[in-house]
């Protein structure tokens, strides 16, 4: 199992085969995205890697997080997440993910926050199909209906679909295709709409329904720790 990737949504746009069609992509910018940390089993029970990117001054941290940035000697980010792999898929500490970790036309999985909706009825909540226009209903055509039984049970039981808050949640987009990569710039173009709004973080892996392509790099792509280095010195 390999890393995935912390990724900002800069937007949607749409690029063009080699026969004229349009495709509509979302644009994922890997911006300086590092290795942090390792998970071990030893130490933690399980094995993961901890991944920052974007950028942060370090006046706006706690000591204690300035204090692992600089055990890691990375410059502070402004994201972190974790990523669950196998152990043979360790990425050193400092190394830099590049956006050919993915390959055009391999499925990902995306899990990001979508964006917030605030109150709203049963029927856009849930899509239900509300009462009749006419015949007798007067003001309740958009009402829910029955919330329950009677004196026995004598209440609505949790789960009940009834208007409420709807959208900000954590939801993950299974088996979107890679359109195309950027390298240069950190771009991964992802065929369809990703969850969240512009400037938002999402989590990009590997599908888990779908056969990985045979020339998926292992344990990933990445510039090396000292490379990274030289290139920051």
């Amino acid at each position: 199992m390999r890393s995935g990737v912390l990724a900002q949504k800069v937007g949607m746009t749409r690029i063009f085969t080699e026969t004229g069609e349009h495709v509509p992509v979302t644009v994922l910018k890997l911006d300086n995205l590092q290795v942090l940390s390792h998970r071990t089993v030893e130490k933690n029970g399980y094995t993961a890697l901890q991944l920052g990117a974007g950028s942060r001054k370090p006046s706006r941290l706690t000591k204690a997080d300035r204090g692992n940035f600089a055990k890691a000697e990375v410059e502070p980010k402004r994201k972190i997440a974790e990523f669950r792999v196998s152990p043979e898929n360790l990425i050193e500490v400092g190394a830099e993910i590049t956006a050919d970790h993915f390959v055009p036309g391999q499925f990902v999985d995306v899990t990001g926050t979508n964006q917030g909706k605030g109150f709203q009825g049963a029927m856009k909540r849930w899509n239900f199909g509300g009462l009749r226009a006419t015949h007798g209903v007067s003001i309740t055509h958009r009402a829910h209906g029955s919330t329950g039984q009677r004196q026995d049970p004598g209440k609505v039981f949790k789960g009940k679909k009834m208007a409420g808050h709807m959208g900000d949640e954590r939801v993950t987009t299974q088996n979107l295709v890679v359109a195309k990569i950027d390298v240069a710039r950190g771009l991964v173009m992802v065929r369809g709409a990703v969850p969240g709004s512009k400037g938002g973080w999402v989590l990009v892996r590997d599908a888990v329904k779908k056969p990985a392509p045979k020339d998926l790099p292992t344990p990933g792509a990445f510039r090396p720790r000292a490379e990274v280095k030289k290139e920051g010195a």
